[in-house]
């Protein structure tokens, strides 16, 4: 009977799906930072006094850049976030009947 109501009267799965997507790219970009500096590979991977030796990037990656996508991934993380604090709130109120 309640399947899908929450669905139908709000926007809070794809707010959900939108929090797993930021989550994802934060991830990477968090990837893609921490093997800037290792030639693109892991740190495990490395022998042993190769971590001295690292060479240019053929691939180079701007940290710069990717830490500034991070800090605007992580303002739509926090603003999806209390959309759907709020979405929720609304629908709990609805609920209880506390409109007033």
């Amino acid at each position: 009977m309640l399947f899908g109501f929450i669905d139908r009267v709000t926007n809070a799965s794809p707010l959900r799906s939108a929090l797993d997507q930021s989550v994802g790219r934060s991830r990477a970009i968090g990837d893609r930072v921490a093997k800037a500096s290792l030639d693109n590979s892991d740190g495990f991977a490395l022998r042993a006094g190769e971590g001295d030796q690292i060479a240019e990037n053929a691939n180079p990656v701007d940290v710069e850049q990717e830490m500034m996508d991070l800090a605007d991934e992580q303002l739509r993380y926090l603003t999806t976030a209390k959309l759907l604090e709020r979405t929720y709130s609304s629908l709990r109120s609805a609920i209880k009947g506390g409109g007033a």
